[in-house]
């Protein structure tokens, strides 16, 4: 007979004071036996004639903050010799089967011990507890131990140690446990490397280099910022014309939600549960007036982005200058974040005053997470820092799926790796097409493979063929002799949120409105506006934007003007001789035209994003060109939400599959109206055309759901008028996952299980 009984438990459950909880819990219902880390979560094991009832309850309804169990599944085994005592054991090693827990902002109780002058950590900017600090951006392999993390260099002073191991502790192993005496620290420097001042002067000379106006470098937990004061104009002028930066928004550093609300910012409980929140991402919120913040920051447009302090440097920082700074990322234009001191130095020389930095490795970069705050509702926009890697549980029907890696999309990248029915993401990486990204993309890949102890047996791509993730993909297939197995963007796209929302595998289809800048299509066109029949296996086209020439290829997608001259050459006859002809008489439209009529560089794609670079172009935003991906789109809907809806005479007809962008164009250019309310016009009628689309295709189909996604998708007055208008259907979108190109590969490793599964079924 066996004398023990063993609980498995997985989930978020190591470097989150899970053993010392367990431990406790042990003391309170008086059972013998331990707990100890391994490869696949944690294991406890107790004595058989103990019962167990009061303890597994109360496992699961008192998680220290950052825990989630995902599964305990008991199990009998024998003791060799009986425990007389519940005690902690040493991690094991062996299979990956448990989840690594993001970064996690400065807890309360280590807030209280910053500010507190008779604690050891008193201004120590890198203190934390079980509850709070680096964990992803410092890991190097499972399990989550200090030898295995960047905290191995930093070997712990007596009285650091002695918290790491008292159970009762809040750092009982608490890995990148600190203090003054043998943890990291700051330090100023200058371009060259000359250190101007060290640990708390560091941090009081560069609060003093930020009231004068100056631009400061900061090394954070995932990378490097780049601060100024926000309320400064010239200060936030150097930043961009240094950074070449014209007009992309930028992230700002408020010191509390009681500055915002002290200055009549809109403050609500979820908005500020999610700036307090763990992750701490930027926040878009509505720009409000009389704020004090500089107009510089984010012109042209209606929303903000502001996030509080989620590191104890930061916290120090904002105490010190007591007004929001400007946080942006630590990259030269064209370049990766950077994540080394002395490559700080030399990408940012031209741009950083001073540097202020630390000693501690960044291991994995994780750029601040953005996520939009609007009527009580949060929208996931760019998922790194606080959220990854967090891992995703397909729904039913995927138990037994093979291990996939999905490589994503070139922009906006993200890859994924499934394991069993559980996908792990990455974080936000970018687009690589630069040399820099895709070898931090390479390095992350690899990372991932090592932490998790992965080793796919199918890889995923997308099916352009001229994609940087589909070309490595080809690779990695030949090299390792591992199936590849290409899907198609959209298909990807609307997969993606049908996770999300939990559509289990086998269901109904969904009817699909994929909206973004370009994918590549099942007929090997360029795509961007399409309406599909979707589940996880299939896809087929309903109808969409007509196919447009790009004149010029990729470098329309950042000239504007050149898809209106595309648009006016191809739906407007006599264009030339209308009022419009005057937006494009600066340009070489003449030759273009030639270069269109020729079909010279000028491949065709049915692009959303292209259709609102032109409608852009010919209200005068963002004509010449753009200096940053989607900003025509985004002042374009800024424009259109600044007045009230109103009639108007514009639509977008369906003539067969097609919509009719000559009617529109017609209709559009007669429409004489304030450039808000065409722009508005605009608006209505795309969503107007796809909700009409969506509805007669649903009925043919005899489908009640219809999916939202794509990039366009995050535009909240397109996405609010397709929901109104395609109603009453069933409207999915995703808030949790980006629904532009970040949230790709989920859809990727989704779509590949779905069809293995239903192969190794038949």
């Amino acid at each position: 007979m066996k004398n023990g009984i063993q609980l498995r438990i997985k989930g978020k459950v190591q470097g989150v004071g899970f053993r010392p909880y367990v431990w406790q819990l042990a003391h309170q219902c008086h059972l013998n036996g331990d707990v100890c880390n391994d490869g696949e979560g944690v294991l406890v094991r107790l004595l058989a004639s103990a019962d167990i009832t009061e303890f597994t309850q109360l496992l699961s309804q008192h998680c220290p903050p950052l825990a989630h169990i995902d599964s305990i599944q008991p199990q009998s085994f024998d003791w060799d010799e009986l425990p007389e005592k519940f005690s902690i054991r040493h991690s094991g090693a062996g299979r990956m089967d448990t989840q690594v827990i993001p970064d996690a902002a400065t807890c309360g109780s280590c807030q209280h011990e910053l500010f507190e002058p008779a604690n050891r950590r008193f201004n120590y900017p890198f203190t934390n507890c079980t509850h709070c600090g680096p964990r992803f951006t410092i890991i190097r392999q499972m399990p989550y131990d200090r030898p295995n993390t960047a905290m191995a260099d930093f070997p712990l002073c007596p009285e650091c140690h002695q918290e790491y191991e008292s159970p009762a502790d809040r750092r009982f192993h608490a890995q990148p446990n600190a203090c003054p005496v043998c943890g990291p620290e700051i330090e100023l420097c200058d371009q060259t490397g000359h250190v101007l001042a060290i640990k708390q002067a560091a941090l009081e000379q560069a609060a003093q280099w930020l009231l004068q106006g100056k631009l400061v470098a900061i090394k954070g937990l995932g990378g490097f910022h780049l601060s100024c004061d926000a309320t400064n104009d010239e200060a936030i002028q150097q930043l961009r014309l240094r950074k070449h930066r014209p007009t992309k928004p930028l992230a700002v550093m408020i010191p509390s939600v009681e500055w915002l609300e002290e200055h009549n910012g809109e403050v609500n409980d979820g908005l500020c549960a999610l700036l307090k929140s763990a992750a701490a991402p930027i926040v878009l919120v509505k720009q409000w007036e009389n704020s004090g913040l500089s107009d510089r920051i984010a012109p042209k447009l209606r929303e903000l982005g502001i996030m509080l302090p989620s590191n104890p440097l930061q916290h120090l920082l904002m105490a010190m200058v007591k007004r929001p700074l400007i946080m942006t990322s630590g990259n030269a234009s064209g370049k990766p974040p950077v994540l080394i001191n002395q490559q700080a130095r030399v990408d940012l020389a031209n741009i950083a005053d001073v540097w202020l930095i630390h000693n501690r490795d960044i291991v994995q970069r994780a750029d601040d997470s953005l996520v939009r705050y609007h009527n009580g509702q949060a929208e996931m926009i760019r998922r790194a820092r606080g959220y990854v890697p967090d891992a995703i549980n397909l729904p039913a029907g995927f138990e037994k799926s093979p291990a996939i890696l999905a490589l994503g999309a070139d922009l906006k990248n993200t890859f994924c790796l499934l394991r069993n029915q559980s996908a792990v993401m990455s974080q936000h990486l970018g687009d690589l097409d630069d040399v820099d990204i895709f070898q931090q993309y390479q390095n992350s890949i690899a990372l991932f493979e090592s932490i998790y102890r992965f080793t796919p047996s199918v890889f995923v791509s997308d099916m352009h063929p001229n994609y940087v993730s589909h070309r490595y993909a080809n690779q990695l297939s030949e090299q390792l002799e591992i199936p590849l197995i290409q899907v198609q963007h959209h298909h990807a796209h609307i997969a993606a949120v049908m996770v999300e929302h939990g559509i289990p595998l086998g269901d109904e289809k969904v009817i699909g409105i994929a909206l973004d800048g370009l994918g590549y299509g099942d007929d090997h066109r360029l795509w961007g506006g399409e309406c599909l029949l979707v589940d996880y296996t299939t896809s087929q086209y309903l109808g969409g934007l007509p196919a447009v020439a790009m004149p010029g290829g990729d470098i329309a997608s950042r000239q504007p003007w050149r898809n209106l001259l595309a648009h006016l050459q191809r739906f407007v006859p006599d264009w030339q001789n209308q009022e419009i002809a005057s937006v494009l008489s600066p340009y070489p439209w003449l030759t273009l035209q030639k270069v269109i009529e020729r079909k010279i560089n000028s491949p065709s794609a049915s692009s959303t994003g292209r259709l609102f670079d032109a409608v852009a172009a010919a209200l005068g935003i963002c004509t010449t060109e753009v200096s940053w991906e989607g900003e025509a789109a985004c002042q374009l809907e800024a424009l259109a939400s600044s007045c009230v809806l109103t009639e108007h005479p514009v639509t977008l007809p369906l003539i067969g599959q097609h919509f009719d962008l000559a009617t529109f164009w017609q209709q559009w250019l007669d429409y004489q109206a304030p450039a808000a309310q065409r722009a508005q016009a605009f608006h209505q009628a795309l969503a107007q055309g796809f909700a009409d689309l969506a509805q007669q295709a649903a009925c043919q189909h005899n489908v009640n759901r219809v999916v939202l996604s794509g990039g366009v998708m995050h535009n909240q007055l397109l996405k609010k008028l397709l929901i109104e208008k395609l109603q009453p259907l069933d409207v999915l979108y995703a808030s949790q996952l980006p629904m532009g190109d970040g949230g790709l590969a989920l859809g990727q490793v989704a779509i590949v299980a779905a069809k293995l599964n239903n192969s190794s079924c038949n």
